[in-house]
């Protein structure tokens, strides 16, 4: 059922906690994982550091996630679910991510008919 989800991804949100090394180290993996799926294809994602209400337990400095996710074409933004910070941001990239790609599928569509 895993593999049904993980057909022809549109766009991708990564999730790591700064507080965990291994947390973002699998973030590679992760991409990898969904970039398979959609070979050929632009994929659109945002890495999204979640836990930076835990600021003396941090170990994933922002500096080091902005500059993977922006090696691997990703926008970068950091949270605190608990404290309810920059929950949304995420998720908003996503959706005009994600507009944009149908605007681009209508206008091929358009010029096929």
């Amino acid at each position: 059922m895993l593999d049904k989800l993980w057909e022809s991804p549109n766009v991708l949100c990564l999730v790591y906690d700064v507080t965990s090394e291994q947390s973002f180290s699998n973030c590679s993996k992760w991409l990898e994982k969904a970039r398979s799926q959609a070979p050929g294809t632009s994929l659109p994602g945002v890495l999204v550091g979640n836990k930076t209400d835990l600021t003396g337990r941090r170990v994933v400095e922002t500096a080091q996630a902005q500059a993977w996710a922006l090696g691997q074409g990703l926008e970068c933004f950091e949270t605190s679910v608990k404290e309810m910070e920059n929950y949304e941001a995420p998720f908003h990239c996503l959706a005009k991510r994600f507009h944009q790609l149908y605007r681009e599928k209508v206008e091929v569509f358009h010029a096929l008919v």
